[in-house]
């Protein structure tokens, strides 16, 4: 659709931190605000990597979050 923009974008990363009793994996969540929603996929990825390399613990999954302007009644 033509009239639907991209207004905000953030990311987040989700690291595996241990183990619960139960055996399922603890997941501790990084989120970063402000990414430029017009940024490209590839870009946000590499972004992604590089953050993740900074901590110890493994990351289990990289997430996008868009949101979008669908109307505008001005």
């Amino acid at each position: 659709m033509e009239n639907v923009q991209k207004i905000n974008s953030q990311l987040q990363l989700l690291f595996v931190t241990g183990i619960d009793e139960h055996g399922e994996e603890v997941i501790s969540r990084r989120s970063y605000n402000n990414v430029k929603p017009d940024a490209e996929d590839d870009a946000v990825i590499v972004v992604a990597q590089v953050l993740s390399q900074l901590r110890q613990d493994p990351l289990h999954e990289a997430l996008r979050n868009d949101q979008s302007l669908l109307l505008n009644n001005e």
